[in-house]
């Protein structure tokens, strides 16, 4: 394994142990078995590293979703409600129980994301993360014609919060179910996309005007 894979290795690590605020420099060093001169000569400054770890991840999983949707388009057919919910699901769902592709541990990774609050961070997301939902609320809005924009915005946020908690190492179902977390991900799909279906699907309710949500994008 090269220096620069290390050391980015030691920092997916220690961001899923205990997140971006809490890891040094000095920390992922001593995990990688290098020193700091290594870091800046690779990676310039910290900031780069942190977006490097996480762009290793995010970028394969967003190009995959951006695949699916190119297919879907290119059929020149109407496309379904199901076939846009599986093209953005499916890929994390099957990165979440890969290992050589991140698994937990790149999910982990993920949801102590959220608490950070750098503004460089914040943007680095919304970068990554733009052309997914940018063309995903168009064919979304293409699939459900009548549905307001706005609502739109907030069933794809949903859509995301939903599977987001599907993929968390959570141990509520066992609580529920008394069963331990689905590793099956068709058996998940079956069961996560007729809901998402439903929600998106659900009639809108009379209330006062809502403002759009800023989402967590898995």
């Amino acid at each position: 394994m090269s220096t620069k894979q290390r050391i980015i290795e030691a920092a997916e690590h220690l961001f899923a142990e205990g997140g971006i605020a809490a890891t040094s420099l000095r920390h992922i060093t001593s995990r990688a078995g290098v020193n700091l001169a290594a870091v800046n000569y690779h990676f310039g400054s910290r900031d780069a590293l942190i977006e490097a770890v996480y762009a290793r991840r995010l970028q394969p999983l967003n190009m995959e979703r951006l695949r699916r949707l190119d297919e879907l388009e290119a059929t020149g057919r109407p496309i379904s409600l199901e076939d846009l919910i599986r093209a953005f699901i499916e890929p994390v769902l099957r990165i979440s129980r890969d290992q050589e592709l991140g698994g937990p541990l790149f999910i982990r990774m993920l949801g102590q994301s959220y608490t950070e609050t750098s503004s460089r961070f914040e943007r680095f997301f919304t970068g990554q993360y733009r052309e997914v939902l940018e063309r995903f609320a168009l064919a979304l809005g293409g699939a459900l014609p009548a549905l307001p924009r706005e609502e739109l915005y907030w069933r794809l946020h949903f859509m995301i919060g939903a599977t987001a908690y599907t993929i968390a190492d959570s141990q509520l179902l066992r609580l529920i179910a008394g069963s331990e977390r689905p590793e099956d991900v068709e058996l998940t799909l079956a069961r996560l996309v007729p809901f998402l279906i439903a929600g998106f699907q659900a009639p809108v309710a009379d209330c006062m005007p809502t403002a759009t949500p800023r989402s967590a994008a898995f």
